[in-house]
């Protein structure tokens, strides 16, 4: 699913206009985005929670050289999703 299908979809199941769904996604993307980059964790109760963590700087190997080279550290988002999302999907 894309994000017009997904707009599509939040529209059919709400009754909202295709340009409300459309604000309502791109303002809970905004927020969500926002709290990540402050370092805050976004958690939806049984659908799961967005939170940042920091990868360590690391050694590995250029695939075509084979060339030692050191990739730095980063920050990376994570989801973990919850028990109904979960229970969900299987």
């Amino acid at each position: 699913m894309n994000k017009a299908e997904l707009i599509d979809a939040m529209a059919a199941d709400t009754g909202m206009t295709k340009a409300d769904a459309k604000r309502a996604l791109e303002s809970f993307v905004d927020t969500t985005s926002k709290a990540l980059k402050k370092g805050d964790r976004v958690a939806l109760v049984g659908f799961g929670s967005f939170s940042t963590a920091t990868r360590a700087s690391r050694k590995g190997r250029n695939p075509q050289t084979g060339a030692e080279i050191k990739i730095p550290a980063k920050k990376v988002v994570k989801f973990k999703p919850g028990n109904e999302l979960a229970g969900t999907v299987k």
